[in-house]
């Protein structure tokens, strides 16, 4: 794992041409889930994993050189996650009022914001915070599934109660409401900002804080490219469905 300040933005030709690297062979290079070509002209970054083979002592000689060895583990760093989502949590309990309107970012919106914080933390010093690809895929989407299916029995008997009330209609506006602000939000991205389309699909997705969505796009496109841009969109469009849901039983008082 590339975290040396001296190396982050070096070329893999400046690399290959150091001392250090007497009796290695650099085998692959990944940023991501990204495999780069190697070429004398790529820029190494900072979190890029270098695949390494040679003489133990030539190895453990290169790592020091470039960083830290990622070794491959099966255990998740509990204490790590635990205290994220601790501190997430308590920066999403706390709000300010602006008059009667309470403003907060929720638990969620708290802990998005410090996953993002302790992620940045794990790719400047990539000695803490493991988590096994397996691990991360089980989250991904044995936890999405369940989430969607509790949100689906949780909201079913208040859909079939609000059919009967509002009738139809009520059944139209939802998809008018779902679906319009999507469409301009990518007519918006397209045309306007002249964003990457993985780019417009994740910033979509947060602004519906559908997370589920995120992980179809990432599947489809097989990158995480657009959870760039769904970080963001989820904090926001997370913090102001809040602040007019409270805004909307205001004004119906």
């Amino acid at each position: 794992m590339v975290s040396n300040q001296e190396i982050i933005g070096k070329t893999l030709g400046s690399l290959n041409a150091s001392k250090e690297r007497h009796g290695i062979i650099i085998r692959k290079i990944q940023r991501g889930t990204v495999n780069l070509p190697l070429l004398n002209d790529v820029e190494i970054l900072a979190g890029d994993l270098i695949e390494l083979e040679g003489r133990k002592a030539d190895v453990e000689r290169f790592v020091k050189h470039i960083g830290y060895a990622e070794r491959p583990t099966v255990v998740t760093d509990l204490l790590y996650v635990g205290f994220g989502i601790f501190l997430g949590g308590i920066l999403g309990s706390l709000s300010l009022k602006f008059g009667n309107v309470p403003v907060s970012l929720s638990t969620s919106g708290g802990a998005l914001i410090m996953g993002i914080v302790f992620g940045w933390l794990r790719s400047r010093k990539p000695t803490f915070g493991a988590i096994p690809e397996p691990a991360i895929w089980l989250m991904n989407n044995l936890g999405l599934n369940v989430f969607i299916a509790i949100v689906g029995i949780s909201a079913g008997p208040h859909f079939i109660q609000g059919l009967r009330d509002s009738g139809l209609s009520l059944f139209i506006a939802g998809i008018l409401v779902s679906v319009i602000p999507m469409v301009i939000g990518l007519l918006l991205g397209k045309y306007v900002f002249k964003f990457h389309p993985a780019i417009t699909l994740g910033a979509c997705a947060g602004s519906r804080t559908t997370t589920a969505g995120l992980g179809e796009i990432e599947d489809v496109l097989d990158s995480k490219v657009p959870a760039l841009s769904y970080t963001i969109t989820y904090a926001v469009g997370n913090t102001l469905l809040i602040i007019w849901g409270v805004v909307i039983v205001l004004l119906m008082q």
